[in-house]
């Protein structure tokens, strides 16, 4: 049937090679953009990543800074409330 004619004069061969390229063409693309989607979330993904990293290494180093400055100035369990003293606190309010 490749290469006969229909009503209207056109040959089916060429009819069918279009839709043909034209699909490959589109699955190209389609697979071109697929694959930078992917490279991009990666992208962003290291680099949420290591942004947590980093606010998880500052957090440790505040936390020294916190517990060095404690023991700086002798206070270790005194600033913290006792959970009896913390319910008449909050009774009395």
């Amino acid at each position: 049937m490749a290469g006969s004619n229909t009503g209207g004069g056109v040959k089916v061969e060429q009819d069918s090679e279009y839709p043909t390229q034209s699909t490959a063409d589109m699955t190209a693309f389609v697979q071109n953009l697929l694959v930078q989607m992917q490279n991009r979330f990666q992208a962003m993904s290291e680099g949420i990543l290591l942004k947590i990293d980093e606010m998880g290494s500052k957090i440790d180093e505040l936390e020294q800074s916190i517990n060095d400055l404690k023991a700086e100035i002798g206070v270790e369990d005194a600033a913290k409330p006792k959970p009896q003293e913390d319910k008449l606190s909050h009774d009395a309010a």
